[in-house]
């Protein structure tokens, strides 16, 4: 049998015996709404957005960990060669997150130059388990900015009250470093060549007041890196829903990114919340990239904190 990947990553076997000729196909030309990015770029900037307590390179993977608090953080981001046969590099990564007691995830992505669809196959092929798809999406910041964005107040932590509508409840001080960006203001910055003198990441937190004693009606974050500004957790009360309030969110922190330099943004959603993707593509974002999180072959771990 032989294992096929298409382009959205998905791996289906066919008999060998069917097969008349085959190569593997490049990423389709860019079609998309939104700034032009390389894979390269945008990945980078993603992970600089959603920094782990504790990371490491293998060759050019970078292994990262926070205590199981989200998968991004605690998963393997493969941006080239590890540096050793694929079996052994493999190896490397189990025995790491087995130290720290968490499983081993993977996140390859699909559907751009540069990206990993034979990784995902080869990744399938030795029993690793898909998880999560979710997609990165780009749009134009200036349009977004121009939105009315009434009642929304920043600031640079996220508070009492801005936790209390985070979906994730009960966090650890592990998980408050993650969503604080580390260091905010690093004097280094991260570029696909290494490292350079400036500035790190500009975090900002959005909330929506809600009625008195009560969580916020909507909150939001937003990371400023560069060129790039990035949003994440923009949730708004069930009972607050359809008012545009995370529109007004999104607004008020793209109008700050604004003031720090950025022209452009992005998000990341998973590809079945149907509600965000309808959100977002009407503010004018489209599909950038896919990317997944592969799971270690099963019986060597238990789920995930």
């Amino acid at each position: 049998m032989l294992l096929i990947t298409r382009r959205d990553g998905q791996s289906v076997r066919i008999a060998e015996s069917s097969l008349v000729a085959g190569k593997v196909v490049p990423a389709a030309p860019a079609r998309r709404r939104g700034p032009a990015a390389s894979y390269e770029e945008l990945v980078r900037i993603a992970a600089r957005a959603w920094q782990p307590v504790e990371r490491e390179r293998l060759g050019e993977w970078e292994l990262r960990a926070s205590s199981g608090f989200t998968r991004r953080a605690n998963s393997v981001l493969p941006l080239g060669d590890p540096g050793l046969p694929l079996d052994e590099a493999l190896t490397a990564v189990r025995r790491w997150y087995t130290a720290r007691g968490l499983p081993a995830y993977i996140q390859p992505a699909t559907g751009a130059e540069g990206t990993q669809e034979l990784l995902c196959a080869e990744l399938e092929a030795r029993g690793w388990t898909r998880e999560v798809t979710a997609e990165l999406w780009t749009g134009s910041l200036a349009p977004l900015a121009d939105r009315e964005a009434p009642e929304v107040e920043l600031s640079r932590t996220a508070d009492a009250a801005w936790l209390g509508r985070y979906q994730r409840k009960g966090l650890s001080e592990v998980a408050l470093k993650v969503l604080g960006g580390g260091s905010p203001r690093s004097s280094e910055v991260e570029t696909g060549g290494g490292a350079e003198s400036g500035r790190g990441p500009s975090v900002w937190f959005a909330t929506v007041p809600g009625a008195q004693g009560t969580p916020p009606a909507a909150i939001g974050r937003c990371v400023v890196d560069g060129r790039w500004a990035g949003f994440a957790a923009v949730e708004v009360d069930r009972e607050q829903r359809r008012r545009g309030l995370a529109t007004a969110v999104m607004a008020a922190l793209a109008r700050q990114a604004l003031d720090e330099g950025a022209s452009a943004a992005w998000l990341q959603v998973e590809k079945d919340n149907e509600g965000a993707r309808a959100l977002y593509a009407g503010l004018g974002f489209g599909a950038h990239h896919a990317y997944h999180h592969y799971r270690e072959p099963e019986g060597s771990r238990g789920p995930v904190a």
